[in-house]
Parts: structure tokens; C-alpha cells; sequence
């Protein structure tokens, strides 16, 4: 997630090294958080270097924007194509998973966007209206989902359908109230039985 600044990097590694050295089957997601294509980078100069070079490569899962992903490995990801060339060499970084939270691919339908996935076993992609609108945790909210689908079940495709479909309905319900803040408790029920209202696409 968010780091205010450089030294909690070592606090990062420090404690991944040590949960893992209790419990090997531990499963590390960072949310590399640096800004986004429309309002650019919102951290210390500091932070993109050590998430790229020290906290990336201890991962087992990321799941940067393609923003971020372009920063992480020095790739502009734009098509698909040029996307699933970025996360190749992410993956090489250390992370075996890597989910891509906002695609947006100029070939794309107006008005939606997309989320990506690949692993070991493949690549897969969602498609979802896009909502004009932003608050603050939906990236968190993603990263938790996904990463506790996948946990549970070891299946990105399935856990990519189920993290589209929750996150989708928290941000409608909240983009309908024109609340401040996301509705996650009001959106519970979404997280705990996904509609499942997307297709998710094996693109590899």
C-alpha cells in the first residue's frame, strides 16, 4: 500500500522475511502505490525507486495500475500487448502474480475499463463499466479481494471474476449515494457472494 516514506522499506522486507520464515506457505501482496496515468506520480521521489528495486522482488503477488506497471519496468504499457510485455518482466522481478487494476487500452469500448491477471498458468482479462468518478481505497479493496480469492482457491480466473464483480458493485453503490467515502460495510454483501456479472477472457 501507501508509504509516506523511504524507511519503511526495510520495515516491509524485515517482516516479510520474518513471517515467512514462521509460516513458508505466507503469501505476500504489495500494492506498489505511486499515482496514476491522469493525475501522475503522488509520492516522495524516494519511494518509486525502493519498490521498484527492494520491496517488488520480495512480492509474491503485485497489483500496480498500468501506470505504476510502466514505472516498475521501465515499459510503456498501453495495448495489451505492450501490457503483457510489462508484466513478463515484473513478473521476472520476483512476483509470480501479478493482477494489472485499471487497463485501459485504447482499442477498448467507450466507457469501461479493464483488470488483468497472469500467473504461471496463464493471462486473463475483465472487462467493467467505468464509473466517472474516484475515492480513495478502491485500489486497497482490489488488492484484499483478489488476493484473498486467490489464497483460497489458487485460481486467478476465477479470483479475477469474483474481485470485478465485488469491487464493481462497491463503486456503483457508492458512485449512486455520491457518498464521500466508499460503502464497504453497506457493500459487504458483495464481497462475501460475488454476483459474478463479468466474463473474464484468456488472453494467453
Amino acid at each position: 500500500g501507501y508509504q509516506g516514506g523511504a524507511e519503511i522499506a526495510d520495515v516491509i522486507i524485515d517482516a516479510v522475511a520474518k513471517v515467512k520464515a514462521a509460516n513458508p506457505q505466507a503469501v505476500y501482496a504489495c500494492d506498489p502505490v505511486m499515482g496514476n496515468a491522469r493525475s501522475g506520480c503522488h509520492v516522495s521521489d524516494l519511494i518509486p525507486p525502493l519498490l521498484r528495486d527492494r520491496v517488488v522482488p520480495v512480492a509474491d503477488i503485485i497489483t500496480p495500475n498500468q501506470f505504476e506497471l510502466g514505472y516498475l519496468t521501465g515499459r510503456e504499457a498501453t495495448c495489451l500487448e505492450s501490457t503483457l510485455e510489462a508484466v513478463d518482466v515484473a513478473r521476472g522481478m520476483g512476483p509470480s502474480t501479478v493482477l494489472v487494476t485499471s487497463v485501459e487500452r485504447p482499442d477498448r469500448p467507450a466507457d469501461t475499463i479493464e483488470m488483468l491477471v497472469v500467473n504461471d498458468q496463464g493471462a486473463w482479462i475483465v472487462r467493467t463499466p467505468y464509473l466517472p468518478f474516484k475515492r480513495n481505497g478502491s485500489g486497497d479493496v482490489t488488492a484484499a479481494l483478489f488476493t484473498g480469492h486467490y489464497v483460497s482457491t489458487g485460481d486467478a480466473a476465477d479470483a479475477l471474476a469474483k474481485t470485478a464483480s465485488s469491487v464493481f458493485d462497491l463503486v456503483e453503490n457508492t458512485y449512486r449515494a455520491d457518498s464521500r467515502e466508499l460503502l464497504l460495510i453497506e457493500s459487504q454483501d458483495a464481497y462475501a457472494h460475488p454476483r459474478m456479472q463479468f466474463e473474464v477472457t484468456q488472453v494467453r
